[in-house]
């Protein structure tokens, strides 16, 4: 493969780009699955209303294409030694275009925004759900299938595109008025890039971005016709769902110069699933970036949770489909750069230090919901809290309390996973950028009394996303060889120490964790009145 001159073979490589909440990242990897270059920029939340998250597609847009110029351009390589594209972007967050000329009707909705959350909590109340849920109890008692306890036991988020999508169609005129004329484009932010780099060739998604917005029937791998007609959501706006490693297409050749084959679109948890090789069930990554995202692989069944862990789909490549069940916690990454605006620290790599040189955090419980609770809680209105002040409380005490309380939602989304998915977990794997912080990791190992292994490649949402593409055009051969291509890990285990009979730190931390649980319960629908 690559161009032959004056009989030199040029080297090629895989570009992968990944769409997260805060930037629009993008590397070259070269067949070790090295990095040999990358450009990133910032991504611009917009808030035109309290509560209201937005992002402007054009800028988007603009980001992307600027990180795939400067990447190769830092790479020192040409366009034409790139042989295929990967997309990862965040998920739950879309807008809507006009069909005809590509114009986008409003700007991008973000996951963050709760503008729908009255609208979700009127639904999850609403006689409807409750018939709907009775019903699916009795069939689920005839027929035993998995599937409808599923749906006998569904609650609504915000997190999920459902009820932003409903919100805009009733607001917003002129995307009722395409939806009628079957002129409306609805996309995730994988799908309006899919249309922009194809010149509006391409109107599709994949599986994983589809399984992530609530509107999808991971059981029937479709748009969910009942959720439609339930909310009344017009079938004709959605795109067509494609496999994860699906060729695309090429990118319009006027964007780069030579046409480049888009062979992965995947949505950022499960493309770091897939960076981090967690190909087998049982396996579980954790990502600790703005949010916190636990997912474990189960295989080839969707996962049905009673305590609000999502079956997704991880992947369909081939015709193999691989499912996921997934716990999160949104305001991880956003607590400790709160602290840091505070000034609590100047510098992220000093917090390990700080935490430790206090023996405890003086009775301090802090309570990191600056977005509500998600599973096992589920409260959307929840407050974020520091509870148990004192006059001698110091800032060490209270980023202690911050990183404990970051390890003390992994348990609880842990221990969830495990009283859910009775499936034995086989190993633990965490990235993204809040896994740097020594003490979360070290603390949140005691508290599984489990190995957890720490990749030093930081940004797996890109590498899963290339390694979809790579494989797809033969650049990679197998799957054991992407786990050969891991750079080896950094393992923090579970420190037991022996005092008179067994001691373990997380013995120590259950009065600690029973007064944070304390603390949880205590900011429980603090935002109750409007």
């Amino acid at each position: 493969m690559g161009s032959q001159r004056n009989g030199f073979k040029k080297e090629s490589f895989i570009l992968s780009v990944d769409v997260g909440t805060t930037s629009i990242r993008c590397h070259v990897y070269d067949k070790e699955a090295k990095i040999r270059g990358s450009c990133i920029t910032k991504v611009v939340p917009l808030y035109p209303e309290v509560g209201h998250v937005e992002m402007d597609p054009d800028a988007l847009w603009r980001g992307f294409i600027t990180v795939v110029k400067g990447a190769v351009q830092d790479a020192g390589i040409q366009m034409r030694q790139i042989e295929a594209l990967g997309i990862s972007t965040q998920r739950g967050t879309f807008t809507t275009w006009d069909r005809t000329t590509g114009v986008p009707f409003h700007n991008f909705i973000s996951w963050q925004d709760q503008r729908a959350a009255d609208l979700v909590k009127s639904w999850n109340r609403s006689c409807t759900m409750k018939a709907l849920q009775g019903v699916m109890k009795v069939v689920y008692f005839l027929t035993r299938q998995k599937r409808s306890l599923a749906a006998s036991l569904i609650v609504f988020s915000t997190q999920h595109v459902t009820f932003r999508l409903v919100w805009a169609l009733t607001h917003y005129e002129q995307v009722r008025q395409a939806a009628d004329e079957n002129n409306c484009c609805f996309g995730t932010i994988d799908t309006w890039l899919l249309f922009k780099l194809t010149k509006g060739r391409v109107y599709a998604t994949d599986y994983s971005n589809a399984s992530a917005t609530g509107i999808f029937d991971s059981y029937q791998m479709c748009w969910s016709g009942l959720l439609c007609s339930l909310v009344s959501l017009p079938h004709s706006i959605f795109p067509k769902v494609e496999n994860t490693g699906h060729d695309f297409g090429s990118t319009d050749i006027s964007i780069f110069g030579v046409p480049i084959p888009i062979m992965s679109v995947m949505a950022d948890q499960q493309a770091a699933m897939f960076g981090e090789c967690c190909f087998d069930v049982g396996d579980v990554k954790i990502t600790m970036g703005t949010g916190t995202f636990m997912d474990i692989n189960t295989g080839n069944k969707p996962h049905t949770s009673v305590a609000g862990l999502y079956p997704l789909v991880g992947w369909k490549i081939g015709s193999e489909v691989v499912y996921l069940a997934e716990g999160n916690a949104a305001d991880t990454g956003t607590a400790i750069k709160w602290a840091q605006e505070l000034e609590l620290f100047s510098d992220v790599q000093e917090t390990t230090a700080m935490a430790y040189s206090v023996s405890d955090s003086d009775g301090v419980c802090f309570v990191p919901s600056f977005s509500g609770l998600q599973a096992p809680l589920n409260d959307p209105k929840a407050c974020a809290s520091f509870m148990g002040l004192k006059p001698s409380t110091t800032k060490s005490h209270l980023v202690r309390a911050i990183l404990e309380s970051v390890a003390f939602r992994n348990k609880q989304l842990y221990d969830t996973m495990l009283r859910e998915t009775h499936i034995p977990i086989t190993k633990i794997r965490v990235d993204g950028g809040v896994s740097s912080n020594d003490f979360i990791m070290q603390l949140t190992a005691d508290l599984f009394g489990r190995k957890v292994a720490r990749p030093q490649h930081h940004e797996m949402s890109c590498l899963g996303a290339a390694f979809v593409a790579g494989l797809g055009i033969g650049f990679w051969r197998t799957r054991d060889e992407l786990k050969k291509l891991q750079s080896t890990d950094e393992v923090f285990l579970p420190r037991g120490i022996p005092r008179e009979g067994a001691y373990s730190p997380s013995g120590e931390y259950i009065p600690v964790l029973q007064s944070w649980e304390r603390a949880l319960r205590r900011s429980m629908h603090w935002y109750n009145k409007p």
